[in-house]
Formats: C-alpha cells, structure tokens, sequence
C-alpha cells in the first residue's frame, strides 16, 4: 500500500521522502505528472536531463551563457 498524504487548500502535496528515495527525486528536480484514463491514477515521473557542461580553460562569452540559459528554459517547459 502507498502513502496517504493531505492536498493542501493550493493543491500541493508533499512526496513521501520513501518514495522520493525510491524514485531518486531531489530538491530541484522537475518531475512530471499525468493521469492514466485507462488505470484511474496519477503518475509522477521524474525526469532526467543532461547537465550543461562548460569546458574549463577558456573564456566563455556572454552570448554563450544567454544561449545556455535559453536552451535550458526550453528543455523545462516542452513535454
């Protein structure tokens, strides 16, 4: 049997830290939720993404750092 955790009055719910563990989700992390019509419940995945990496030894240019910043925005907010 899962946890039974409290909507609270904004509709958030805390993620049982025996299942954050389970599923390796940490502070920060994006996860994402869905609603299985066919099975009646509600899923949350987490999602993994690969980390942004900058070789050290040069000089990064601001218009790097913006294009980095821009690509990562838009890895969060597309499905």
């Amino acid at each position: 049997m899962g946890s039974v955790v409290k909507v609270t009055r904004n509709y958030q719910v805390t993620i049982p830290a025996s299942v954050r563990a389970k599923a390796g989700i940490k502070e920060g992390d994006f996860v994402e939720i869905s609603y299985d019509e066919r099975e009646g419940i509600i899923k949350i995945s987490p999602l993994r993404r690969k980390r942004l990496t900058i070789r050290l030894g040069r000089s990064i240019s601001v218009e790097e750092i913006e294009q980095a910043v821009e690509d990562m925005l838009d890895e969060a907010t597309s499905p």
